[in-house]
């Protein structure tokens, strides 16, 4: 499937009904949140409608970094190999000051892991994997064209009012998630508004197709010899396409910088050559904001129109995609009638935390790259100074912490521990591990989250019930997994769908992994 590729807009039944269609769940906005939610909603067995205003996949690479933890996501899908062997794996990186290398970094330098650190992969290329995945899954009803143009919140549900070629009509749900993005229409119509700060520096990106020299690394520059006193940013991706950030200063025109013959003379003194095309170029000024509440009543925000971040470590799209991981399984056991639906404030309290987290790293990454006080420009500059000489210096230079995933520390979903050293706590993001042949059936652990339900680590991962996953380590084997979750014999550790932990216990009874369990499907009293 090609970027920009248009999809014919489609009559839906639900347009020449007399009484409005009432649908499980309405997802809002077909970008890579919402068709991400989607995926995992029917392969929950969840019906799902899933409207977008447009009539194409997005042109222009937009977001191209997507982190370990997300393509353990598209893999539970099915869709992470094919991206994978298209995109631009890498996990290196070196930062610079003028020609010189502060330091380097490997964001993952243990074997062991089924999915790289890092791929990247335009954007379009991703939309495409999941619009292809989506057009041929028979629960899920994609229609593209369809623009929110009304919406009531009920305590049941939301009716809303839809915009088409051919008219409008009107349709209820049970549950709306609004995926639409950072000017999302969805959090417009109920009158809600986002709390943060704006950054008044703005920078360019520019994609250019060329032959280039340059490892597979992410290369990030203060003071460059070709672009004094500002910042920038290379990395490949597929296609001999390469991304080029330059921060421009908070004074530049936005459309007198986007005009080739401003843009290319600028490259050309970075790559030392003209021969390169320019595929895309926009110019922008980013924004560190959220919701207070994710949730609201029957209606929830995921994504860019729940929150946005600076692009400086790639936690946009990365933390959208785990916000559909979080709501997916919560929602499927709502409607299915097997947890309250007091469960969903459990997603608005995770990934408001993880938001905060976000935007934390991406406030004092801007902060640091493009320092708006003297204070905040000597301390850059001391820590620049210092990186080359001391691992203390290093530590204080921010070029944009990389996107992991966050750690719910204060879930109502985890069970308390005690007396464990090291491994992954209740809360904390599951650890990846090859297993051995015969070991529950999965050639990795992150294979075993695929059925969508909570996995049972351990020695005692037999003592699950029958509707788990169990992962019983090969005797004398699998010391990777071991090692990692800091198993000995009788424990086990209790993963959720979304591969968060939620428990381990030492000794471990029956009852306690059934607690355990009704505990992270919000049944617990």
């Amino acid at each position: 499937m090609q970027p920009g590729r248009q999809f014919a807009y489609r009559r839906s039944p639900d347009q020449d009904a007399v009484v409005p269609v009432r649908h499980p769940v309405v997802i809002v906005g077909a970008g890579p949140v919402g068709l991400t939610l989607a995926l995992d909603l029917a392969r929950r067995a969840v019906p799902v409608v899933l409207l977008d205003d447009a009539d194409r996949i997005g042109e222009g690479s937009r977001a191209i970094c997507f982190a370990k933890r997300t393509l353990e996501i598209f893999d539970r899908l099915g869709l992470a190999e094919a991206m994978v062997a298209r995109g631009v794996t890498w996990q290196k990186g070196k930062v610079f000051r003028g020609e010189d290398v502060l330091y380097e970094f490997d964001l993952l330098p243990e074997a062991g892991h089924k999915q790289p650190a890092f791929i990247n992969l335009q954007q379009y290329y991703v939309e495409a994997a999941l619009v292809e995945a989506a057009l041929v899954e028979p629960l899920i009803d994609l229609r593209w064209s369809n623009r929110l143009v009304g919406l009531q919140a009920r305590e049941d549900g939301a009716e809303i009012s839809i915009a088409t070629p051919e008219g409008e009509y009107a349709m209820s749900a049970d549950w709306l998630v609004a995926c639409d993005g950072a000017r999302s229409p969805t959090r417009g119509l109920l009158g809600l508004e986002f709390r943060g700060e704006a950054f008044e520096d703005r920078f360019l990106i520019a994609d250019v197709k060329m032959k280039g020299a340059f490892p597979t690394e992410r290369w990030f520059w203060f003071d460059p010899p070709f672009h004094s006193g500002r910042s920038a940013l290379l990395h490949k991706q597929p296609d001999d396409v390469w991304r080029i950030d330059l921060q421009l200063g908070r004074d530049a025109d936005p459309e007198h910088e986007k005009r080739p013959e401003i843009v290319r003379p600028r490259l050309e003194r970075m790559l030392g050559h003209a021969d390169f095309a320019l595929e895309w170029v926009s110019v922008y000024r980013f924004q560190c904001r959220r919701l207070d509440r994710f949730v609201h009543g029957r209606v929830v925000f995921a994504g860019d129109a729940a929150h946005q971040v600076s692009p400086f470590g790639a936690r946009g799209a990365n933390s959208g995609i785990q916000d559909a991981d979080n709501l997916g399984w919560k929602l499927a056991l709502v409607l299915q009638g097997k947890s309250p639906a007091s469960l969903i404030a459990s997603y608005d309290l995770e990934r408001g935390a993880a938001a905060d987290e976000n935007i934390l790293n991406s406030t004092r990454a801007t902060d640091f790259i493009a320092p708006r006080s003297p204070g905040e420009r000597l301390l850059r500059e001391a820590s620049l100074a210092l990186a080359p000489l001391t691992g203390f210096g290093k530590r204080f230079v921010n070029s944009g912490r990389l996107s992991l995933p966050t750690a719910y520390a204060d879930s109502p979903l985890s069970t308390p521990d005690s007396g464990w050293a090291g491994g992954v706590p209740p809360g904390a993001p599951f650890l990846d591990a090859p297993l051995s042949d015969g070991v529950g059936g999965f050639a990795w652990l992150s294979e075993a989250l695929a059925p969508g339900t909570p996995v049972v680590i351990g020695d005692a991962a037999g003592l699950a019930p029958p509707e788990t996953v169990a992962v019983v380590p090969a005797a004398g084997g699998d010391d990777i997994l071991r090692r990692r979750y800091g198993l000995a014999p009788g424990d086990a550790v209790v993963l959720r769908p979304d591969g968060h932990a939620a428990a381990r216990f030492h000794a471990t009874s029956r009852a306690d992994i059934a607690g355990a369990i009704e505990k992270l499907e919000g049944r617990a009293p």
